[in-house]
Formats: C-alpha cells, structure tokens, sequence
C-alpha cells in the first residue's frame, strides 16, 4: 500500500457506488474549501468492477412502482446523461410491456412519471398495444399484452467501459484507488466511531468511511456489529414482526443470445429500447412445444456489442445455500449451474422467441457460459442507505445497484452536509417505523 495508513475519507468497494461517491465527494470537497480528491482512498480486495458492477447487465431505467425509487432513478438517470461518452452510455429508451394483472400498477407509475415531469409514453388496450409494438418489430407477436410503458429516456451502459470511464474521472480529482486490499474488520473508539479500517495491508486511519460492497454487504455488516435479524412493523396493523432476516440471497439469471447484436433492430434499422416483458400467457418451448411455465412470467433484454449478443435475464430464485457461505465470498467457486438456473436458458430464449419471431429457433446459440451472479437483497427488497457509528455511511443498494450512478452523488452530498430528501425513505429506520415502500404484481423483487 506503499505506506499509506491514513486518509481523511476512506472508501471500501470499486464499484459503481464507490467510484461515483469518490468522485462526487471529491468535487463537492473542493467547491466547499475543505479538501480535495487527495483526501479520498478507495480500496478494492481485486480489481475496479471486480464485483457485481462489472458483470451488470447494465440496464438504465426509471420504471418503479414505488414513488421513492421512481423519483431517485429519475435522478440517477440525469446522471447518466451528464456525460454518456464516459460513461459508456446508450440512451434508447426502455420499454415496459405487460399483461392486465400489471396494468393498473403500470398505469399509475404512468402518471407519477408525468408528475415528475419524466417523459414517456402509455398504450393501452391489446389492439393498441399490438399495433404500437409492430410499428417497432414487424414480427412481435406476445400474446396478452395490455399495457406498454415506453420511457423515452434511459437505455443501458457497457459495465466495464462505464466503471473505467467513472474511476478515470475520479482520479482525475486526484482520488487514489488501491487494487488488492482485502478489509478484515473495523477499529472504533470508546464513542463507537470508526477510526480505522482493518486490512490485510495493515490499518487505515480514517475520519470517515464509506462502505459500499455490493453483495458482500453481509459480511461488512457483520464487520459492523450491526444485527443479522431484525423487527419489521406492519404499515397497516401495526403488528411487529420479530427476528427477520436482514439479508437474503438470490441469483441473478442473466446471459447472453450469440447471434449478430443487429438482429434486434427496429423496423427502420436503428437500436431500440430495452424491452421488459411481464407476461401470464402460458409459455412453451421454442424446441419441442412443451409446457415451460402457467405462471406469471417475466424477462427482458436488448442487444449489446460488449457482450456480443442479445444479453439479458429472468426473474431471480433464491439461493438455497448457506448464507455464511455466499456472504464471505458471493462470486466463490460456484457451478454456472448454481448461478444460473439449469432451466433459465430454455426459458429465456422461449420467451424470447414468444415475444419475437426473430428468435425463434436461435436456443442452440445461446452462450453456455456464468452470467448473471449472486444478489443480496434487504428484507423488503429495497436500498438501505444510512450511517451508522456516527461516521459510517453504509450504501446496500439490494440489487438495484448498476443503474443507480446518482446514488454515489447524493451520498457525498449528505457527508458534506446537504442532505436530499430522495435517501430518507431508505433509512435503516424505516422497517421498525413500518414505513415500508409500496409492493407491486412483477414477478421481480425489485420493481
């Protein structure tokens, strides 16, 4: 670590959240007169994008049920636009399309978009909706669909290019990012403060730490003394739930079509949106015509040059295996097997080829290779963002992590003393305050 033991403002994790934090927190340091990028360091056990960041699909989107997370992914989105060239980012849209279980949910994230002033567009009805898709893609030919949600903004990004082009900024502050640096534990006064972040480097003194793991946040956690089960309050009977776990796993389905990226293009050749299909048609296989699924289904998916391929993903299950196991190393020796489902690949171009005629017939061009990864999500699925022992701001995205660049601006921001009401509703509070947010029909955790 070429001698350095201290550093005013310590952050652990090279992932997006870290390196947007670094580098928010060193301009904002910098307008304020109370330091510059030379006083953040941010420490990585591997690598910048080592971690869930650098294999995220890379979706960009707004499309939330819940107003708190609509409102801050409409910030994160503006972010992204600030500067697309660094951040490797490709602003086509995204699409939420969806049977009638899912159109009164949708219809009302419709309107909070227009409260908001976020552009986008709402198709009801299925001849409608049939005939706006088909204007996009001659051969679409989803059955049940009665609502589309199209947000003219937002897209997807390269993970790896955006995380590069994000840690050149920062260093560009003169932030120093350290590769290699494994945290063991924390070291904190007789206040309970933390004032020194225990490495396998030796200890960092710090005045302040940000902690942003990913999916290792159990294990910081842990780190942290902060508790593995809590109590929840029910917003609506008022009845406390005791011992709740805090942290759940899921894998992540996710992988990647190998055909040419230029097969899915819309009807006058240019690159369309992200498309996310929620659907309760019954879905069979583009192979032999057997039943895959009389359930609610949902998937989505774009092409993409990095990954050299249609690349997208499927609802996540959870993770059976012991969670001492996942929380040390979430990307340990697993199987692809255990990464991604052994049914997701039939399933997914399925669906695919359900949604368009295109890709039908394409499943042996599916890519057999580890996609996807492991998430760890809150009890309710959603962010946690606070500080705990006065001077640790902990960021637990639950998942929902890649897309959210802003997130790392209005921490620094809150360090620095201008707090944004956009993370109260993810304080650490909110489960024993029972103020919980909204819960809608996606088959995803996360929406």
């Amino acid at each position: 670590m070429s001698g350095i033991n201290q550093s005013p403002y310590l952050i652990v994790g090279a992932g997006i959240h870290g390196l947007s934090t670094a580098y928010h927190l060193a301009k904002m340091l910098k307008s304020q007169g109370k330091g510059t990028g030379k006083d953040i360091l941010v420490i990585d056990k591997s690598a910048i994008g080592a971690g869930a960041s650098g294999i995220a699909c890379g979706v960009i989107r707004n499309n939330y049920f819940q107003p708190a997370m609509r409102e801050l992914m409409a910030h994160s989105v503006a972010v992204w636009e600030t500067d697309p060239g660094a951040f490797s980012y490709h602003p086509v849209g995204y699409m939420q399309i969806s049977c009638e279980s899912m159109h009164e949910d949708v219809a009302s994230i419709y309107a909070q978009q227009k409260a908001i002033g976020y552009d986008s567009v709402f198709i009801e009805g299925s001849k409608d909706c049939q005939d706006y898709m088909v204007n996009l893609f001659h051969d679409w030919q989803a059955q049940g669909i009665t609502s589309v949600l199209h947000e003219k903004s937002g897209g997807y990004a390269n993970n790896k290019k955006s995380l590069e082009g994000l840690a050149s900024k920062a260093e560009a502050e003169g932030v120093r990012i350290m590769a290699g640096v494994t945290v063991t534990g924390f070291g904190r006064d007789n206040r309970g403060a933390i004032q020194s972040v225990e490495t396998d480097k030796g200890n960092i003194h710090c005045d302040y730490v940000v902690v942003a793991p990913g999916p290792w946040v159990r294990h910081m956690w842990e780190m942290l003394d902060l508790p593995n089960t809590i109590s929840i309050k029910n917003p609506d009977t008022g009845a406390i739930s005791h011992d709740i776990p805090m942290w759940v796993y899921w894998s992540l389905q996710e992988g990647t079509l190998g055909v040419d990226p230029k097969l899915q293009q819309t009807n006058d050749g240019q690159l369309p949106p992200v498309i996310h299909v929620d659907s309760d048609a019954v879905l069979y296989s583009d192979i032999d015509g057997l039943l895959l699924s009389d359930e609610m289904w949902g998937i989505y998916y774009k092409p993409d040059f990095n990954f050299g391929g249609i690349q997208g993903g499927a609802a996540p299950f959870v993770v059976d295996k012991k969670a001492e196991e996942v929380a040390v190393d979430p990307y340990g020796p697993m199987s692809p097997e255990f990464i991604v489902g052994d049914d997701f690949s039939a399933m997914w171009v399925s669906a695919l080829a359900h949604c368009q005629k295109r890709f039908s017939g394409k499943l042996p061009q599916y890519k057999n290779e580890p996609s996807g990864g492991i998430g760890a999500f809150t009890p309710d699925s959603f962010p946690v963002f606070d500080v705990f022992h006065d001077n640790c701001y902990l960021i637990a995205d639950s998942n929902h992590g890649y897309k959210m660049l802003g997130v790392g601006k209005l921490v620094a921001e809150d360090i620095c003393g201008q707090s944004s009401d956009l993370l109260k509703p993810f304080r650490f509070s909110r489960y024993i305050q029972g103020k919980l947010h909204p819960v809608s029909n996606s088959p995803f955790p996360w929406s």
